[in-house]
């Protein structure tokens, strides 16, 4: 596998990347957080002077040029063994915890594991909070998928946040890697495995890593020979970290890759067997190797070593097809059919192969939906299972401009995966006489974020009934009222309708769900003046269409749970072939009782780790080169109930009178409770500002301004 160059380091927006730095001299996180806390809530705001003086924010989790924090992994045993919560990066936490699912993993009979490898890792996807990208890789197929490892060749891969979140969102697990290779890998390994004090230090430091991050086990890839000692204590190593992943975080999981046999030699088996079932019986399951022949799946099926336990055996299919393997590329779907033929489960790696692989990366959607196209009939769909809200505008995590609620609010390409919203199917299917029917993700036009959900395709002439496209494959309780709003732009010549599909909750269990007999409704729409119409409308503010049709239906049912979405596409006119196109903006299913404005109020905002930065250009109001201001804010907000929070700046009065206050301007939008402000160009001292946090609801209500977070930040130069 290799690696790829590592990527360069972003260059910063402004033009010409020197400057002088300033800051405020702070000596470790610890007394930043203290800083932070220090701040009393009623206090006028935060003062700060303008220094001169190197920033002493660590620069392995902030970029050097632009203090925008970063995602990274550990290169060495001290390195991990010295790795301390109070100096790990905070804004590689998390944000979303694993959602619920159906099935569940642990009773998924045949699972799939996508292990990310690209171009050495940590690229566009290390920072946290985004950055500008015309053609970046992302992944959306999630529904297809069990577990997602992130890999690469540093020794300790701690996933990016922004994976996190988006798996999380869909009910995927996480997974770093632990990783040892070559000379270099063999001393290592000889140290940590050198007795029970030494392995445990380490199995503990991976469960503390995990746990404060927030991802969910470990890929364990040991891929250098082991002494006897090391060789004899690997599996206890695994037991101990396994045990402890558990007791810790509960779902977690730990495997390992097909690589050491029993005896401390580099033996890649391609199947589990005698010479590695002593770590398979040590952990959660096994990768194996991808140079396997049906020959071996064939033998395994009667290997009593797997028996009972075939799901957690994960067959490796290497996409980029190296070495003898069976398919690969865009034949990886022949490697599926042999492995689903003999019931076990699949580890893919490198899928991004079609984006990497391909020069012209504008073709990556086409390219990436027509992979897991072809593998689709050999992968199993699991289904959200989240109770109410069930909101989706559809967004992938990038775009080439950002959309909020029909209007474009920033025309540039720019890739988040904290963005990525609940992922629809994506397929092509035929119709009888020629037609067709296709769903696709489209940047050309959105209601939020990055793109929309287009259904395009053709009625032909003989198609009398409507076309049906499925759009979502759910599992999520409904209320006993549930408003369902839904925002879409149809082509002239064809009426849209939703179609739902329910059951009853009782039935929808992992055991006998895909049999369960469904009712197709169609729910009842709200007229114009409608009183709920009227109280959702209110809620939202003025949603100011530009051209989307927004419609509300309202559901009845009593313990029912949704099963499928599903859009009605009918033709107006007489019978011919018909073009058609619908883009759909937002569904949104909500509990018609919980249909308020949140009370919570933004509380706690505070100001630190400030950097000061002279940046190209002039401002209007002066010959001197831009100021910029770089900071850390932090806040206390259920997160669980927010899409995201738009992040504000504005200039106050301050000490010179005859200045106007200034309008908000949006600074950035943040998916956590805490945001780095980088490169803001602010009036030169001394001045006086004010920070802003609007919460924006999942449901899109309106947060009245009384419940933002505020602070009032005021700096000057240095006395001289």
């Amino acid at each position: 596998m290799d690696a790829g160059k590592l990527p360069l380091r972003r260059k910063r927006q402004a033009e010409g990347d020197e400057g002088d730095v300033a800051v405020k001299e702070r000596s470790s996180e610890g007394s930043r957080l203290e800083s932070c806390l220090d701040q009393p809530k009623d206090s006028d705001g935060v003062h700060e002077v303008v220094k001169y003086t190197p920033s002493t924010l660590p620069a392995k989790h902030y970029d050097a040029d632009t203090t925008e924090p970063i995602s990274c992994g550990l290169e060495t045993l001290d390195e991990l063994l010295s790795w301390k919560r109070s100096e790990a990066n905070p804004f590689n936490v998390a944000a979303v915890s694993l959602a619920r699912r159906e099935p569940p993993l642990a009773s998924s009979p045949r699972r799939t594991l996508v292990s990310h490898d690209m171009m050495g890792g940590y690229l566009d996807d290390r920072f946290v909070q985004g950055t500008d990208a015309e053609a970046p890789y992302a992944f959306y197929h999630w529904q297809y998928i069990d577990i997602f490892n992130y890999f690469t060749h540093k020794m300790v891969t701690i996933p990016p946040a922004v994976w996190t979140n988006a798996a999380h969102k869909h009910g995927v697990v996480v997974i770093g890697t632990f990783i040892t290779e070559w000379s270099d890998g063999a001393v290592t390994c000889e140290a940590f495995l050198k007795d029970e004090e030494s392995y445990r230090a380490v199995a503990d430091k991976l469960v503390q890593i995990s746990h404060y991050y927030g991802f969910d086990g470990w890929l364990v890839n040991i891929e250098n020979t082991l002494s006897e000692v090391a060789v004899k204590n690997t599996p206890l190593f695994l037991r101990y970290l396994t045990d402890q992943m558990h007791e810790r975080m509960p779902g977690s999981l730990v495997l390992w890759y097909d690589s050491v046999i029993e005896k401390g030699h580099l033996q890649w088996q391609n199947e589990l067997n005698e010479s590695n079932r002593v770590f398979f019986d040590a952990c959660d399951g096994i990768f194996t190797n991808y140079n396997w022949t049906e020959q071996n799946l064939e033998w395994m099926g009667g290997y009593s070593g797997a028996e009972g336990r075939k799901a957690d055996v994960y067959i490796g299919v290497d996409v980029f097809a190296r070495g003898k393997v069976v398919g690969g590329m865009f034949e990886t779907n022949k490697a599926l059919e042999v492995i689903r033929k003999h019931n076990f489960s699949t580890a893919i790696f490198a899928p991004g192969w079609v984006y990497e692989a391909h020069d012209d990366k504008t073709e990556f959607r086409k390219n990436q939906d027509k992979f897991w196209a072809l593998l689709s009939d050999h992968l199993h769909v699991h289904r959200p299972a989240s109770p109410l809200p069930f909101i989706s505008s559809f967004c992938q995590g990038f775009g080439k401009a950002f959309y909020w609620r029909g209007q474009r609010e920033e025309k540039r390409g720019w890739f988040n995966l904290s963005t990525q919203e609940i992922q629809p199917l994506y397929y092509h299917t035929e119709l009888e006489g020629q037609g067709w029917l296709r769903s696709r993700g489209c940047p050309e036009d959105a209601w939020n974020g990055g793109c929309s959900l287009l259904l395009e395709g053709l009625i032909p002439a003989t198609h009398t009934s409507p076309v049906c496209a499925k759009v979502f494959s759910l599992n999520v309780p409904l209320a006993s009222k549930t408003l369902v709003a839904l925002i879409y732009k149809p082509s002239a010549g064809i009426t849209i309708s939703l179609e739902l599909k329910t059951t009853d909750a009782s039935l929808c269990t992992h055991l006998n769900a895909e049999d369960v007999k469904l009712t197709s409704l169609s729910p009842a729409l709200l007229a114009e003046g409608d009183q709920l119409a009227s109280h959702f409308s209110q809620l939202c503010g003025n949603l100011n269409p530009n051209g989307w049709t927004v419609r509300c239906s309202q559901l009845e049912l009593s313990g029912c749970a949704l099963r499928e979405v599903c859009f009605s596409i009918q033709r107006d006119a007489v019978p011919q072939d018909t073009p058609f196109t619908c883009r759909v903006g937002e569904i949104m299913l909500l509990d018609v009782a919980s249909m308020q404005v949140p009370p919570e109020q933004v509380k706690g905002l505070c100001i630190y780790d400030v950097v000061w930065l002279h940046g190209a250009g002039t401002s209007p109001d002066s010959t001197s080169p831009y100021l910029h201001l770089n900071a850390t804010l932090r806040w206390d907000y259920p997160t669980e109930l927010v899409r995201h929070f738009r992040v504000y700046w504005r200039r106050l009065r301050g000490p010179v009178p005859q200045v106007p206050e200034g309008q908000l301007t949006l600074v950035g939008r943040a998916y956590s409770n805490l945001f780095r402000i980088t490169e803001l160009a602010v009036p030169e001292p001394p001045s006086v500002l004010e920070l802003v946090v609007e919460p924006v609801t999942r449901e899109g209500f309106l947060v009245p301004e009384s419940h933002w977070g505020r602070r009032r930040f005021s700096y000057k130069e240095e006395a001289q």
